[in-house]
């Protein structure tokens, strides 16, 4: 996951813009299983989740794992050399120390949120594990202070934390591993984010990496963490299938029946769910998807992030409901281990308003006419009730009326912020306006009304 990010070794913020992103796959394969699919439509009715990048970068909090690519678009400080840099970076294994570790703080503030299911980083590009693996010492849990720290297992302690909640529990996992030196073996230069290697000269590193893969990824899926929901795969220039995903995923469902697999970008029968990257797609989708988009403008924690208004989450929430998906919101928490303040109290507003207004969004269906202008369009599963979400702009205030056409009321029309019922008018021609109460808050409004 990657977008711009602040890159710095000590004082001033070196701001560097990602130029790769994931975008959404070409086509998309039902999956056959029926456990999957059961678990998809539960997944779906969620619409709300959590991304959490967590691990190195988080310490001097700077994008995550990229810089050690060495590709063009890549931007370290000046004066550093490629192989000083990754020195600098892997060195924070030494040091990470999370004394005030709290995933249950974490829980509690994304469910106050109104976020209904979460996907935790257990390993990024840069190869550090966020979880007690047997097959490298590069672990929070080996390297450095935290090692004897009994939480030292994060991953485990994440998702208890969070099962406690109530929300459905997704793991986050990188098929590339840049540390691994079957991946990036150090007998090559390491020229970009693939193998450095060719593999019919060196098959044997290659199958070691394949090896080493499935055995994390068995150590993540085989029980020892208890069950999964999401099984959800990043690095699209390596398959799934490149590293054993098939078999992975036929044990990993014995344990876990309908997992979902997330084999991102990777049209086929392990991309359960498209994830487009920091964009919303311009027209409804009617297979299973999610939009995956920072609340400030990285993935891990940085200092004096720029985050995203209560009232621009909700905005994008409602746009993507309105158009099928569901949306992960990405939110790192800091080194020393809880979700800061200023983010909070941005989730706490959103969950405010979520309590009030959740109706139109949680478990809604899309509707034929989904947007018009600012106000987007959901149904209920049952087609007889439409919701209208006024998707307020940041910097303006709520307008005294509302107006659309189609979807056209019968009857009155109820406000969710607050329960007040308003009337309807609607013209020959087909115009609905609402004309909205006095006082309310300048948020998005939802409406709910019988449809026609």
């Amino acid at each position: 996951m990657i977008l711009l990010a602040a890159c710095c070794l000590a004082a001033p913020a070196l701001w560097a813009q990602n130029s790769y992103v994931h975008e959404k796959s070409d086509g998309y394969q039902w999956p056959d299983d029926p456990l999957v699919l059961e678990k998809l439509a539960q997944w779906q009715d969620l619409k709300f989740g959590v991304l959490m990048h967590w691990g190195l970068y988080s310490v001097p909090g700077i994008v995550e794992s990229w810089n050690l690519c060495n590709e063009d678009w890549i931007v370290r400080p000046e004066g550093s050399t490629y192989e000083g840099y990754k020195k600098w970076y892997w060195g924070f294994a030494e040091t990470f120390n999370p004394v005030d570790f709290n995933p249950a703080q974490w829980a509690d503030v994304f469910a106050d949120a109104g976020m209904k299911y979460m996907i935790f980083t257990t390993k990024h590009h840069d190869g550090f594990c966020m979880f007690d693996t047997e097959y490298t010492d590069f672990s929070i849990a080996k390297a450095g202070p935290f090692a004897s720290d009994p939480r030292k297992d994060i991953a485990r302690h994440v998702f208890d934390a969070f099962r406690a909640k109530d929300f459905m529990i997704g793991a986050y996992f990188s098929k590339p591993d840049w540390h691994c030196p079957w991946f990036w073996n150090p007998y090559y230069a390491t020229p970009n984010r693939h193998i450095n290697y060719k593999v019919n000269m060196h098959p044997d590193w290659w199958e070691k990496y394949v090896t080493f893969t499935k055995n994390q990824l068995g150590e993540l899926t085989g029980g020892r963490y208890g069950q999964l929901d999401i099984l959800w795969l990043d690095g699209g220039w390596i398959r799934g299938d490149q590293v054993g995903l098939d078999e992975v995923l036929v044990e990993a469902r014995k344990v876990s029946p309908g997992l979902i697999s997330v084999d991102r970008t990777i049209q086929g029968p392990n991309e359960n769910y498209q994830t487009p990257e920091q964009s919303v797609p311009n027209r409804q989708i009617d297979h299973p998807w999610e939009s995956c988009v920072t609340l400030g403008t990285d993935w891990g924690w940085t200092p004096r992030a720029r985050y995203k208004s209560a009232r621009r989450v909700i905005g994008i929430l409602a746009e993507i409901t309105a158009k099928g998906g569901c949306l992960v919101l990405g939110v790192g928490p800091t080194p020393e281990g809880i979700i800061e303040e200023k983010a909070a109290v941005i989730l706490r507003e959103i969950g405010g308003w979520l309590r009030r207004c959740g109706e139109a969004i949680y478990a809604t269906r899309i509707t034929e006419r989904y947007q018009d202008g600012n106000i987007w369009f959901t149904a209920s599963k049952d087609g007889a009730t439409r919701y209208a979400v006024y998707a307020l702009p940041d910097g303006e205030t709520l307008p005294e009326t509302l107006t659309w056409t189609g979807n056209l009321p019968a009857g009155k029309v109820i406000v969710l912020n607050t329960g007040k019922k308003v009337k309807a008018q609607v013209s020959s021609d087909g115009v609905v306006t609402i004309r909205l109460p006095k006082g309310l808050a300048d948020e998005p409004v939802a409406l709910k009304f019988a449809s026609r």
